[in-house]
């Protein structure tokens, strides 16, 4: 019997990661308070695995922010603005890279493959120097040894990382790729040390084999792994999740000698197990089947598993399966056990990263005839309770969502007359100024909400904090000579949950947090049942607000693609059924908003990207149905209201046309801390006709730019945008910032809009 975990979450049952973090970081604790914190949770991880019976037990897959990051330590790749000059990469270093300081700006960060996890991106080039300096995955494998515990270390594998990594600003391009060789020696070293701690097998993260790799990347690949060979006593792991690995990966990576094991997908991986039978698996190596689901909180159909796993044993072998997890379960929130307030019935249809542990622990018990007769009883009916219960289906949504198919729903006016039209009702300057949609949430914000939510007091009273929070951003901005105005989401917890809890059709947890950066933990809702809007969600706030000023005030919606791409979503249908049922409540919302004289409406696709598969050739599919999905959300209104969306952190170069085809009237889009490179799509040709403000700012560092450095970056987008179509605003909301950087920051961002306006005004 032989069981694995690909990974697990970092921040704990309660978060106490990220107060430990957030705590230093304001000054208010020391490092070794956080490192205690860290090596607290690190321990508690461990322990439960090795209780459940877990045979390999992930270590080195815990971060103080993120992993690839942890790996560019261990390389010694740091860019040369940070000022390190070798030896162990410490706090000061690993935290400046991530998030910036008051001088010198972050890393960039996106989007980690198709999930809303962000990884810090690699900036490298021919220069680069590679050196071993930071050994955390040796010291955390000999803090698990202290304890008694034998580990799996985990490392993101060298392809992975070079294909994640971008050259850094200011190199010419170059093949990344052509940094293989100076990086291999500094594994090679990690993995001697290793060896040398007593480690015995270690699992290198490829998730990058599951993408549409070209010839030369599947030579690097075998050349990587043959380089490992020869390292006795240590046994290698390279671990693939997200998808099916395509045929001829598949078969370069099945025939190095250097590996001893394998690691496939098999809930997103649709193809995987016909792949092994097809084309067979070497005898000589181990296959880790991912069979319980990493990325949602469903409880695995046991039986169903157990007859996968069976099926793969006999084209496999006896004794060489492996039972594990899709992918590391950082994805999942942490445990059920946690969860007093969920619905008892829908609380048995799940499962949490501490309830897949002891899945994945039963099934290989199972898979050796060891089967637990009464788990897999109560996981039976379970699984059946969820397929017959009432609440799922609606039958007046399903007609509904029905009645979808056979119409594109494109705004009959072509966006180019919309934006005149639009004009002459909001009469707004060149280079118009807004913000994204949130403001600051303070504490007294956060407790009002707490308190109201536990009835410790009155909804009068909630109402009452929650305007005078409104009145104070509004009068704000009209301070700070803002054009379009936002009421700054001071009753919302979370731009999905939010909309969520008025929605049927959604479940919600207390603590099921999960990590989506650094200390950033969203808590996703659970789409368990078809979707409707029993009624309006923002519209109450969002005409108080307007009837303080006479600038325009945004409506602020959260689309459908991010609401389903950012919640726990039903597996018993295809997501696109549950996209459209959500559009169709989004679209009642914006047409009562349009009723209640908002002019200004924004629809929130920050997640579209995201969900985009990692497979090319069923890429079209997506973008036809969630673009839909946002189309259908405005498909009624008039040519005078204007729908903004806002799109951040992933790369949109490769989708540019779909977004053009959302037909948005505005777009606001992240820009600013990948260097601009949104702006590359237009400098080759991409003609683009509706307005657009690509951020001008990064808001996820403390860091606050000068009206100069703002104004340079704007005469940058007016040397490939028109300047009519051109806006001015920060990258993303402003949420998780403090005003002492805020009102500053903004103060800058207005006045760089005046700068250039004077500018454009005396070239004419």
């Amino acid at each position: 019997m032989a069981s694995h975990v690909v990974g697990y979450p970092r921040m704990g049952p309660k978060r106490e990661l990220k107060f430990a973090l957030e705590s230093f970081w304001d000054g208010k604790s020391s490092e070794a308070e956080l490192q205690k914190v860290a090596k607290d949770l690190r321990i508690s991880i461990w322990k439960q695995m090795a209780d459940a019976g877990v045979t390999y037990i992930p270590s080195n897959t815990f971060s103080y922010y993120d992993q690839v990051l942890d790996t560019t330590a261990m390389l010694g790749a740091v860019p040369s603005r940070y000022g390190w000059n070798g030896g162990e990469i410490g706090f000061d270093t690993y935290f400046s890279m991530a998030r910036g300081n008051a001088k010198l700006p972050a890393m960039e960060m996106t989007k980690w493959f198709d999930t809303n996890y962000h990884y810090i991106v690699p900036e490298l080039g021919p220069e680069t120097k590679f050196r071993y300096s930071s050994h955390k995955a040796v010291d955390e494998y000999k803090e698990a040894k202290q304890i008694g515990i034998e580990t799996v270390p985990v490392i993101v594998g060298p392809l992975t990382y070079l294909l994640l990594s971008k050259p850094a600003k200011g190199v010419p391009k170059f093949e990344l790729m052509s940094l293989l060789d100076a990086i291999l020696p500094v594994y090679k070293e990690v993995l001697g040390e290793l060896k040398a701690a007593g480690a015995t097998w270690v699992q290198f993260d490829e998730p990058s084999l599951v993408m549409d790799l070209e010839a030369h990347h599947l030579e690097a690949l075998y050349k990587a792994y043959s380089f490992f060979g020869g390292l006795d006593g240590i046994k290698l792991i390279v671990e693939t999740y997200f998808a099916d690995i395509p045929i001829e990966t598949y078969k370069t990576i099945t025939k190095s000698k250097a590996i001893s094991a394998l690691g496939l997908d098999l809930v997103r991986g649709t193809k995987t197990l016909s792949h092994v039978k097809t084309h067979g698996f070497p005898s000589d190596k181990y296959l880790f089947a991912g069979i319980v689901d990493g990325r949602n909180i469903w409880a695995t159909d046991l039986a169903a598993a157990s007859t996968i796993l069976n099926d793969l044993e006999t084209a496999v072998g006896k004794g060489k399966v492996v039972v594990s997890t899709s992918c590391s379960l950082l994805h999942t929130a942490v445990d059920l056990v946690n969860e007093t307030k969920l619905d008892d019935e829908i609380k048995s249809w799940l499962a949490f990263a501490a309830q897949k542990v002891v899945e994945v622990v039963a099934l290989a018990k199972a898979l050796d005839g060891q089967t637990d007769q009464a788990y897999f009883a109560a996981n039976a009916a379970a699984i059946s309770s969820r397929k017959t219960s009432p609440r799922v289906n609606n039958e007046a949504v399903q007609k509904s969502a029905e009645s979808l198919k056979g119409s594109d729903h494109r705004r009959a006016t072509p966006v180019i007359v919309r934006l005149d039209e639009q004009q002459k009702k909001l009469n707004l300057p060149v280079l118009p100024t807004t913000t994204i949609g949130s403001f600051p949430q303070t504490v007294e914000l956060r407790r009002v909400r707490r308190e109201y939510k536990s009835k410790k007091i009155e909804e009068l009273e909630y109402i009452q904090s929650i305007q005078q929070e409104i009145a104070k951003v509004v009068k704000m901005q009209e301070d700070l000579d803002i054009d379009v105005l936002v009421h700054g989401e001071p009753e919302r917890n979370d731009m999905v949950e939010y909309f969520g809890e008025q929605l049927q059709g959604f479940a919600f947890t207390v603590n099921g947090w999960v990590q989506s950066y650094g200390s950033r933990c969203v808590k996703p809702p659970i789409i368990y049942g078809d979707v409707s809007r029993p009624k309006p969600m923002t519209v109450f706030w969002s005409k108080y607000a307007q009837s303080l000023t006479a600038r325009p005030m945004k409506g602020m919606l959260t689309g459908p693609v991010t609401i389903l791409n950012w919640s726990f979503v039903r597996n018993d249908q295809p997501r696109s059924e549950t996209c459209m049922q959500i559009a169709l409540a989004i679209k009642e919302e914006v047409e009562d908003l349009e009723a209640a004289g908002i002019q200004v409406i924004q629809i929130d696709e920050a997640a579209l990207r995201e969900g985009l598969p990692l497979r090319k050739a069923e890429q079209v599919h997506y973008l036809d149905w969630a673009v839909h999905g946002f189309r259908i959300t405005n498909s009624s209104i008039k040519d005078t209201t204007q729908i903004h969306t806002h799109m951040c952190y992933s790369n949109f170069n490769d989708i540019i046309h779909s977004i053009i085809d959302m037909d948005a009237d505005v777009i606001t889009i992240e820009n600013s801390r990948s260097d601009e490179k949104l702006l590359s799509v237009f400098r080759e040709g991409v003609k683009y006709g509706a307005g657009i403000g690509p951020g001008v700012y990064d808001i996820h560092s403390p860091r606050i730019p000068d009206t100069e450095e703002i104004a340079d970056r704007v005469r940058k987008m007016l040397a490939v945008l028109e300047t009519n179509i051109l806006w001015v605003n920060p990258d993303c909301g402003l949420k998780t910032r403090k005003y002492g950087e805020v009102v500053p920051a903004l103060t800058n961002m207005v006045a760089a809009a005046k700068l250039l306006r004077s500018e454009l005004a005396s070239a004419e």
